[in-house]
This record gives C-alpha cells, structure tokens and sequence, in this order.
C-alpha cells in the first residue's frame, strides 16, 4: 500500500545510548539505513521551507506540487 508522508526535519536526531556510543536517529526519512542515519539528510538541507519534494530511490529530488492537503507533519 502506498503512503504519502511528509517531513520537515533535515537533520538526525542524537540519542544517548548509557555506557555505550551515541546512536543517531534518521528524521528526514532518505536514510537507507532506517532507524539510523547515513548521512543521507545532507541531500535534503537545501529544501525549501514550505515546498513538498519527492525523492527516487537514487536519491534525486524531485519537487512536486502540494495538492493532498492535510498532510500530517512529522
């Protein structure tokens, strides 16, 4: 089935992990490595605020147009 999300945040998330290493958690949802990041998000630093884009699975990006409303924001 397929889902539309739509995400704003373009940067990872750190979690302190007691006595081991800090783990860092994907927010922009590109990481192929999902939960954790691979350093994916640095495609989508350059999106502008307001605009609704499309990623491949080559991680190109592609914007669209926003006409599905009430899309909730993570």
């Amino acid at each position: 089935m397929a889902r539309i999300v739509k995400r704003t945040q373009t940067a990872p998330m750190k979690v302190e992990v007691p006595g081991g290493q800090p783990v860092w958690i994907c927010q922009c949802g590109l990481s192929k490595n999902q939960p954790r990041c691979d350093g994916a998000h640095k495609t989508a630093r350059t999106e502008e605020p307001g605009k609704l884009y499309r990623y491949d699975t080559a991680g190109n990006r592609e914007e669209i147009t926003d006409s599905f409303g009430n899309i909730t924001t993570f």
